[in-house]
């Protein structure tokens, strides 16, 4: 089982427990998981892929302009710098969010219940 798919099935275990709240009604408890909901009606997984294709489109075209560059094609240099540093950023973005979800995952996994 992946990481994120474990995260729907805690979260049903879990309401059973919040129901048994003393002195709480459910109506009572901030209502975080409406608000929860995607906006646009993307789920989180499709977001993630969403992103690692954009990640993967600006890393193809910084390597077919570094290639058309070195081929001798009327690349400037200047756009195939700049589009091999955007690519660069963008990943390095990605490895970071990376990290965060697995720290995140790795601190609610810790959580005692």
């Amino acid at each position: 089982m992946s990481p994120l798919s474990a995260i729907p099935a805690y979260s049903q275990n879990l309401l059973p427990q919040i129901e048994r709240l003393p002195g709480k009604e459910i109506s009572e408890l901030p209502s975080a998981l409406p608000a929860a909901t995607p906006v646009g009606g993307d789920s989180f997984s499709s977001l993630l892929g969403k992103m690692v294709s954009e990640v993967n489109a600006q890393q193809q075209v910084s390597a077919q302009s570094v290639s058309a560059l070195q081929s001798g094609q009327n690349v400037p240099l200047h756009q195939a710098v700049i589009s091999m540093e955007e690519a660069s950023v963008s990943f390095q973005l990605m490895v970071e969010v990376r990290n965060r979800l697995l720290e995140s995952y790795q601190e609610i996994m810790r959580m005692q219940v």
